[in-house]
């Protein structure tokens, strides 16, 4: 018998072992189309979902949480970065149940985590929305698609260095895809292994038209299209994403970045005339 969601505010989970070794950070940037030679001695930003990842698992996990993580939706995500993360150094990462809010039958769960090193020194905070509910949630009827084949993916562009217009005007856009060999790899890399990013029948039974990309593989698309014009290891100070859109394999993505402020980015992800996430991001420094 499932649990009360409420009864789960303030559970702690972890600290679990994280090591950001060079060969798992090479397995990330790989999977998230990065640029290797940016990311030698420092992780990416996105691989904060690594460090989520290593936590939400045991939340998703818990007697009191399966039966609602069966129907689950990530809607909105946060991350801070306080200093740079360097490779090769063990860190913690311990996960909290911040807060559940419902309406109706639907949970909104905000789960927290924080990565830091073995001596406290803190290194990434990330907040994340989910919505969960033990039946199955409202759907629109949406038409099943057959699959791509598993290598097919649109323009791909590895991010370069951008210098930062002035307020009001944009990036040039960075041009994003993903094939279904895409999304397989960047799930063994995160261990964000839910089945509707690689199983067809998963997927549409969820209520979608086909497997999925994943919404934090999209975060990474929007860190690195926002990083192109910070140098340094710590590009990013915070980002703050809303997924409104899923992406499928194969189709064409691109990520829009306008300057609001000498240190603030609005993002957008947009496929085929359509917003998928949309983002504020905070340059560090």
């Amino acid at each position: 018998m499932s649990g009360d969601l409420n009864e789960l505010v303030g559970r702690r989970y972890g600290p679990f072992h994280l090591r950001t070794s060079v060969e798992k950070v090479e397995e990330f940037v790989i999977a998230t189309g990065d640029d290797p030679g940016r990311w030698e001695f420092h992780v990416p930003p996105g691989f904060a979902a690594v460090a989520l990842f290593k936590s939400a698992p045991a939340f998703f996990e818990d007697e009191d949480a399966a039966a609602y993580a069966k129907t689950l939706v990530h809607v909105a995500q946060t991350f801070r970065w306080h200093r740079p993360l360097p490779q090769e150094i063990d860190t913690r990462v311990t996960g909290e149940v911040e807060s559940v809010r419902h309406r109706g039958e639907m949970f909104f769960v905000t789960f927290t985590t924080r990565t830091e090193g073995d001596d406290g020194t803190l290194f990434l905070e990330a907040s994340s929305t989910f919505l969960m509910t033990e039946g199955a949630l409202p759907k629109e009827k949406v038409s099943v698609e057959s699959e791509p084949a598993w290598d097919e993916r649109g323009e791909h562009e590895v991010p370069a260095p951008a210098d930062l217009p002035p307020v009001g005007e944009s990036l040039p856009t960075l041009a994003k895809s993903a094939s279904r060999a895409d999304l397989v790899r960047y799930a063994g890399a995160t261990r964000d292994w839910n089945p509707i990013h690689w199983d067809h029948d998963a997927a549409v039974e969820a209520g979608l038209p086909g497997i999925i990309a994943h919404g934090l593989l999209m975060a990474a698309w929007v860190a690195q299209a926002a990083g192109r014009v910070a140098s340094g290891p710590q590009p990013l100070a915070s980002m703050r994403l809303r997924f409104r859109q899923p992406l499928r394999p194969a189709a064409p993505a691109e990520v829009s970045t306008e300057v609001k402020g000498p240190d603030a980015l609005a993002c957008v992800i947009r496929s085929n005339g359509v917003d998928l996430v949309t983002a504020d991001v905070t340059l560090a420094g």
